[in-house]
Formats: structure tokens, sequence, C-alpha cells
């Protein structure tokens, strides 16, 4: 930009001091999953399972149905980007399981 002078006018104007930087706020930390959530999350789906609506896009899946269980998934779930996530998720917890059954 140039040679800083201590002057008073001008878009560097003013007493020279060091930025402060603040601690991040803690709405910046929505969505971020913690070890605790996690924990306690993975344990109420063991002991309770899954919901109906879930089990019925386990065997829309499980017959590859994805479109389907997408637009299953979307009028339960309310938008289109929940759906892809429920979507993914319920896949993920069969690949485990076949993997699971085969060892």
């Amino acid at each position: 930009m140039g040679v800083r002078y201590n002057l008073a006018v001008g878009l560097d104007k003013g007493f020279k001091v060091t930025k402060n930087t603040p601690r991040p706020k803690k709405s910046r930390t929505r969505g971020k999953l913690y070890k605790r959530t996690k924990f306690c999350r993975d344990l109420v789906r063991d002991i309770v399972g899954f919901a109906p609506y879930e089990r019925r896009m386990m065997e829309l899946l499980k017959i590859s149905r994805d479109k389907r269980a997408l637009k299953f998934a979307k009028a339960r779930l309310g938008s289109h980007i929940r759906g892809k996530r429920k979507r993914e998720e319920i896949s993920g917890l069969l690949q485990k399981q076949r993997q699971a059954a085969k060892k």
C-alpha cells in the first residue's frame, strides 16, 4: 500500500494498535459432531432401533430402488437435502451390515 504515516486523515489514520483476535462465537460451532453427542446417538440407535419409515427405506434400498427411497425420504423428512442425507446414512448402515455378515 505504501508507507504509513501518523496522519489524522486517510484510510490508515489514527493510533497504530495490534489487531485483537476474538474467540470464535459459539454459534459458529453449530452442527459440529462432538464425541459425547455421537456416543449418545449411537446408544439410542442401538437400544431403540429404527423408525418405521427407516425400515421401509432399508427395504427399498435392498431391492435397489434408490430413487424411490429418496422420494420416500423427501416426503417424510420435508426437504431434498435431508432426504439425500438420510438415504446415504441408511445405505451406509446396510453396507456395514453386509460386511459384518460376511465375516
